[in-house]
């Protein structure tokens, strides 16, 4: 009888203990699956926990995709000088002199400042770990020419802010130029191809920019590097349009005929594509093609009576536009072979929306045979203007949220612990 006075006490201390746990585990699970619901990423996405090594542990969110029926190619650059640029020259160790503008000494910056807005629709937010969670054990891999290295760059750029030092690194493999994110067992890749099937032009560093020769048929030495890769994007324009005709070869290499450039371009992207038929895994590989990248070289075709290039422009072109260093019978070749392949090729035609930006070209402020313009080169830009390479930040980092877009859209919307 003497006992029961004592329980009743401790049961009145522990009740209201036991009540008190039960809503601090409670209030604690309620905050964790609103971390896990809302952010992009939690504490637990650099996998230091054995338990997680293979595991994937935030993704995709149904508002990260986009609209059905949204073309992401149409709509106009907006001013932005808040959210953009998406990173610094500064802040991105990665950049070449190439294209480190305000470096080189670019008195403005305003082509930093402009977003692409669609007109129907928007792009996601890029977010850098929402990527390198995507790209998870995978490769990416650019091939190209000049042009698609500075997409590689811009991609690199966007990603590596976020990854620790120390775990990310960069390396030079001729022809080949491989970043990896250690603890995401991740590379970004820029393969040097500028025909995408093989040429005389294929060393990274020692090719002739003049005498162009190309073996139409052969990119089996080419292709080698690319069988494994995850996710392939490919690019190829500038370096066909030098002349109306290339030297190229079909079935023997003995035998070098003079082409018509849409004839040759033609007859190398079937190559291509028989290719990708033969040795690519649709249902584990994904295949990007990017249209052409725009050159300004004449003002006039922008600004009527005017006989200058894309130097000292500092507004993207307002209203509709398509300059002649967009080639339309290129593009419906791309257009056609890609329709006749077995399996989905995706097409990112980032060409309109590159045209309007005849501010965004690296001009003199960039380099020439490895080396920045002298004093007096800068002083004629009517003749040392580069108006086909672009400024970073700038239209590449665009090119990439798109292509962000799109694997947004294939992934799946889940989460993994």
């Amino acid at each position: 009888m003497k006992i029961q006075p004592s329980l009743d006490l401790r049961i009145q201390y522990i009740l209201p203990l036991a009540l008190a746990s039960v809503l601090v585990l409670g209030t604690a699970r309620l905050v964790l699956d609103n971390l896990k619901v809302k952010e992009s990423y939690i504490p637990m996405v650099y996998g230091s926990h054995e338990g997680h090594k293979n595991k994937k542990p935030v993704f995709v969110l149904p508002e990260d995709r986009l609209e059905d029926g949204c073309n992401v190619f149409e709509g106009q650059w907006v001013w932005d000088n808040v959210t953009y640029p998406l990173y610094t020259e500064d802040s991105c160790p990665y950049l070449v002199k190439q294209t480190t503008c305000v470096r080189n000494g670019r008195p403005d910056s305003f082509y930093q400042n402009w977003r692409w807005q669609p007109n129907a629709c928007k792009l996601p937010r890029f977010d850098a770990l929402k990527l390198l969670d995507i790209l998870r054990g995978k490769r990416l891999m650019f091939i190209g020419d000049s042009v698609q290295r500075g997409q590689f760059e811009s991609m690199v750029c966007m990603v590596q802010s976020v990854i620790p030092q120390g775990k990310k690194s960069l390396h030079r493999v001729p022809p080949m130029k491989i970043f990896k994110a250690q603890e995401f067992n991740l590379s970004i890749e820029y393969y040097w191809a500028p025909f995408i099937v093989e040429s005389i032009s294929d060393h990274a560093t020692n090719h002739t920019v003049h005498k162009r020769l190309v073996n139409l048929d052969s990119i089996a030495k080419h292709g080698k590097s690319w069988k494994e890769v995850d996710i392939l994007v490919f690019e190829s324009y500038v370096w066909w349009m030098y002349k109306p005709t290339i030297n190229a070869t079909y079935g023997s290499t003995d035998y070098i005929k003079e082409y018509n450039v849409t004839t040759a371009y033609r007859l190398a992207l079937e190559t291509w594509a028989n290719w990708l038929e033969s040795n690519i895994n649709p249902r584990k590989q994904k295949v990007f093609f990017m249209s052409m990248s725009p050159t300004h070289l004449w003002s006039w075709e922008w600004r009527s009576g005017s006989d200058g290039n894309c130097f000292n422009e500092l507004y993207p072109v307002q209203g509709s536009y398509w300059g002649t260093g967009s080639n339309p019978q290129i593009m419906n070749i791309v257009g056609r072979v890609l329709k006749e392949m077995k399996f989905n090729v995706t097409f990112l035609n980032i060409t309109q929306l590159s045209e309007y930006r005849k501010d965004a070209h690296t001009t003199v402020y960039g380099e020439r045979k490895g080396k920045l313009l002298t004093k007096d080169q800068r002083s004629n830009p009517k003749s040392f203007a580069d108006c086909i390479h672009w400024c970073l930040p700038g239209v590449p980092d665009t090119w990439n949220e798109i292509l962000y877009a799109f694997l947004l859209q294939t992934h799946p919307t889940s989460f993994h612990f």
